[in-house]
């Protein structure tokens, strides 16, 4: 049971660090457009997005108006998110049946 509890908060830590990561590149990256300035790839701000900063790389997207027109963020970020939510969803049924 304790490590089951472990688990849930270490999961949770991840989950909140790397959303806020991808929230900061978003604004990061407007930024630095803005500048003129050298960019965060479109690779990099995916791999945060896809290792669990979904949620952090759509707010940041839409709070900072960042690639709101390119059509691999417009849809694949909200598609990440919605792949997230499922796997949570079955991976949190799976938990409570056991």
């Amino acid at each position: 049971m304790q490590i089951e509890v472990f688990i849930k908060y270490y999961l949770l830590a991840y989950i909140a660090f790397v959303n806020a990561i991808s929230f900061t590149f978003m604004g990061l990256d407007k930024k630095k457009a803005r500048d003129k300035e050298f960019r965060i790839s479109e690779k990099t701000l995916f791999m945060w997005v896809i290792i669990g900063g979904s949620l952090g790389g759509l707010l940041g997207m839409r709070f900072f108006r960042h690639k709101t027109h390119h059509l691999q963020f417009k849809y694949g970020f909200p598609l990440i998110l919605l792949v997230h939510l499922v796997l949570i969803v079955v991976l949190g049924l799976k938990m409570l049946s056991t």
